[in-house]
């Protein structure tokens, strides 16, 4: 049967990309993806966006001329990045692309008045959804595709921390955890951590004093002394002893490391927190910030302080905590004035609900950003935790209007 008169055409091609994916070396894959395709008169192109999160670069291809790289913030297939929603322009189809919920950037589908027909536009998604988990899968064993994400070169303590931290977006039925790290080529000592298990999510942020390798191996140090307590299944307190003794043995000449270690019941929506001399984290309930998190005060990691309440609170479905490193509010324009707290408390009251998590954070940390006079004087970290169902329908991809 001629794959145009197959009644759902994307079988054939999803089993050919599966069988042709086997062997593929990362550098390939983008080779393959559109050779699993052309049967069906398509021709795909695989844009990632960049590690700073501001332009969308094409995948090469053998013997294709590559396309100049688009801006997320003023290009069609920027909007369907940061909306999450597909878009059909002409004879072209944009569709997000996403490892589950991690967005990847966008898969451009060039074919023809097939890219009308809804049932066609179903099997372009799922054949969009097989690729980024094959981006996902083929980017551990070589160099081409994170290349592709890179507009320059990255430091060794940066290729360090983004090998620890888990992906920047985590989506399960109850709750959404989204993160970003910035200056994303030269990050120093910030972190970032969360895991969910059973009706259980914990995540931390954190920041170690100092700049560049030194901080990054205090971080490094820092996340796995906690995650090796965790895994045994410590408690939080444990946790944070484990990160002090840690330091001190390894690390003792650094001076310490700031740090929210956190873990919410996602069935009870009950929120047990550490605060190691950290920024106190802002919670927002209904698009509005209604306070700060500044129980569970303790002295830094590292500093060995047995002192060690734990604060309390019960969260409300849909509540949001925002998390960030002195980067963030320290930012200093041209003027001297600071970002601050409060201007990151009104951009995200301003940005709540209306956006999926990760542009909402994509957005704070480049108004943030901007405010720097030359390069940042500093790491830049933010994390956004929500407890919510319908926060999860939002980070879902969706055709657009």
């Amino acid at each position: 049967m001629n794959a145009a008169d197959d009644p759902w055409p994307w079988r054939a091609a999803v089993a050919d990309l599966l069988q042709r994916s086997r062997l593929a070396q990362p550098d390939e894959l983008a080779d393959e993806v559109a050779a699993a395709a052309a049967p069906l008169g398509l021709d795909v192109t695989i844009h990632l966006v960049d590690q700073e999160q501001r332009n969308l670069r094409p995948v090469p291809r053998a013997g294709v001329a590559t396309p100049k790289p688009l801006a997320v913030e003023d290009s069609l297939a920027g909007r369907v990045f940061m909306t999450v929603e597909q878009a059909v322009e002409q004879d072209r189809l944009w569709l997000p692309l996403l490892d589950g919920t991690e967005r990847l950037g966008v898969l451009e589908i060039v074919g023809d008045d097939r890219l009308a027909d809804a049932g066609f536009l179903s099997g372009c998604d799922l054949f969009g959804q097989l690729v980024g988990h094959l981006i996902a899968t083929k980017v551990p064993y070589g160099d081409a595709l994170l290349k592709v994400r890179r507009a320059r070169r990255m430091s060794e303590a940066s290729e360090l921390l983004w090998r620890l931290v888990p992906p920047l977006t985590f989506v399960s039925h109850r709750a959404v955890v989204s993160a970003i790290l910035e200056p994303c080529y030269e990050v120093g000592g910030d972190g970032f951590d969360y895991a969910s298990d059973d009706s259980t999510l914990y995540f931390a942020i954190f920041d170690t004093a100092g700049h560049e390798m030194r901080a990054g191996l205090g971080t490094a140090v820092v996340m796995s002394a906690i995650r090796a307590a965790r895994r045994a299944g410590d408690d939080l307190e444990a946790m944070a002893r484990a990160a002090d003794r840690a330091l001190e043995a390894y690390l003792p000449e650094l001076r310490f490391t700031t740090a929210v270690l956190a873990q919410l019941d996602l069935e009870d929506g009950r929120l047990r927190y550490i605060n190691a001399g950290h920024p106190f984290p802002l919670l927002l309930r209904a698009g509005r910030v209604v306070g700060a998190l500044d129980a569970g005060r303790r002295m830094p990691l590292g500093l060995d302080d047995w002192h060690q309440p734990v604060g309390e609170a019960v969260l409300e479905r849909g509540d949001r905590i925002l998390l960030y490193t002195d980067g963030i509010t320290e930012a200093r324009g041209r003027d001297g004035a600071h970002f601050g707290a409060d201007h990151l408390a009104e951009l995200a009251e301003r940005d709540a609900g209306r956006l999926p998590a990760p542009e909402t954070l994509r957005r704070l940390c480049h108004a943030a950003l901007s405010r720097y006079d030359g390069p940042p004087a500093d790491d830049a970290t933010l994390m956004l935790v929500e407890w919510s169902y319908d926060a999860v329908r939002a980070m879902l991809p969706s055709a657009g209007r």
